[in-house]
């Protein structure tokens, strides 16, 4: 069952390509629909510079929005996190849970003096 993560950033694969360390498993990239003979059938894509990438909440790069479906880089090393983080600018937003926010919320209430 595919897992949709809370966060991920496309860039266009030439900025992934960038990094010191950067390999492609390009066999996992998403199919292609092409029609042969009146057939639809699936066929391998080759990645171009100019195609969009997902950079995902746990640092890994997909072809697709899906975390864990068609991953592309999955080397994640404190170098790639620096890599993300100050070249690509990636950021993935602090989430509060409803309770948290109900946490902050009732504590710096003030109480009623009798």
């Amino acid at each position: 069952m595919t897992t949709m993560g809370k966060y991920c950033k496309a860039y266009p694969l030439t900025r992934f390509r960038e990094y010191k360390g950067w390999t492609e498993k390009a066999e996992n990239a998403r199919k292609e629909k092409r029609v042969v003979n009146g057939k639809e059938v699936e066929v391998e894509r080759q990645l171009t510079a100019k195609d969009p990438l997902y950079l995902q909440e746990n640092y890994m790069v997909t072809d697709g929005v899906f975390l864990d479906e068609n991953i592309i880089f999955d080397d994640v090393t404190s170098e790639w996190k620096d890599f993300c983080t100050h070249t690509l600018r990636f950021e993935a937003p602090v989430y509060e849970t409803v309770h948290s926010i109900h946490k902050k919320t009732s504590s710096s209430e003030e109480k009623p003096t009798a």
